[in-house]
């Protein structure tokens, strides 16, 4: 039975390798931008680091199935190893020269997370995890914060795009932060926003219409270093539900018990596709 170390240093290489090629792409600012939707940007930098990906987990797991952003035509997680990729997390940011936007590469197994790695390209932070083994910032071990105030704390979220079904909610509920905790942020990429969760940067951290690879890695990430991940009823439905809050066990409480105060059961549902 695998302990995951093999398939963390496969994931390590292609991360690497899909960073090369996205820091090239940025540096000679000459990539084409196609909109899969509303707001829904792609890259060639995302097509091209994505088949880097592959090629390089194909290569060593030719059997294991793969969900990724840029090739997946369905959001399904099959019986065995599923791999979660999101070659770049942050288009958006990065097509605007924004600094933030990361590869996300997640392990699933029997739909159940693995192994999870997040590598932020601009700073070049790596993120990883292993069930049972801990979260590392390159290579050093993190924690989520102890700080057991909310009005202390800072929180992420991101901003919805192309579902915006919850906005008149959702800013009542960002307008109730403001007043309540110590600062709200918007870096722009939902695997980020957790691994600065998962190392105490952030207290908590919420969003909604996320998809499997956004979080797949990350959450992962969280949990390891002592945080809480759930869908916004507090289940554990939140890879395809398009629901997540996270955060140190304080924050996720108390952040959790808000958003019932501002959505109702039906919004705070999981939104299971498959």
């Amino acid at each position: 039975m695998s302990d995951f170390t093999i398939e963390l240093n496969v994931a390590k290489k292609a991360a690497k390798s899909a960073a090369k090629i996205i820091r090239k792409y940025q540096k000679d600012s000459n990539f084409s931008v196609d909109y899969k939707g509303k707001n829904d940007l792609v890259t060639e930098a995302d097509v091209k680091a994505e088949k880097e990906i592959l090629s390089v987990i194909k290569k060593e797991f030719p059997d294991d199935h793969i969900l990724a952003e840029e090739s997946s035509a369905e959001q399904a997680m099959p019986e065995g190893r599923t791999w979660l990729i999101d070659p770049i997390d942050g288009t958006t940011n990065f097509a605007h020269g924004f600094p933030v936007y990361c590869v996300s590469i997640g392990l699933w197994e029997n739909r159940k997370p693995k192994m999870g790695l997040v590598l932020e390209v601009s700073g070049n932070d790596c993120f990883t995890a292993i069930e049972g083994k801990g979260a590392y910032l390159n290579g050093n071990p993190i924690s989520v914060s102890k700080l057991d105030n909310p009005a202390n704390a800072l929180v992420g979220t991101g901003f919805p795009y192309n579902d915006l079904s919850l906005v008149d909610n959702y800013l009542e509920f960002f307008r109730m932060l403001i007043t309540t905790v110590q600062g709200l942020r918007r870096p722009g990429a939902a695997s980020y926003d957790l691994c600065c969760v998962a190392c105490g940067r952030f207290e908590g951290f919420y969003e909604y219409a996320l998809n499997p690879w956004d979080v797949g890695a990350g959450a992962l990430i969280v949990q390891e270093a002592g945080g809480k991940v759930t869908d916004w009823s507090g289940g554990s439905d939140w890879l395809f539900g398009k629901r997540i809050v996270a955060g140190n066990p304080t924050v996720h409480s108390f952040l959790l018990d808000e958003i019932s105060n501002y959505f109702d059961k039906d919004e705070r549902q999981a939104r299971i596709e498959k």
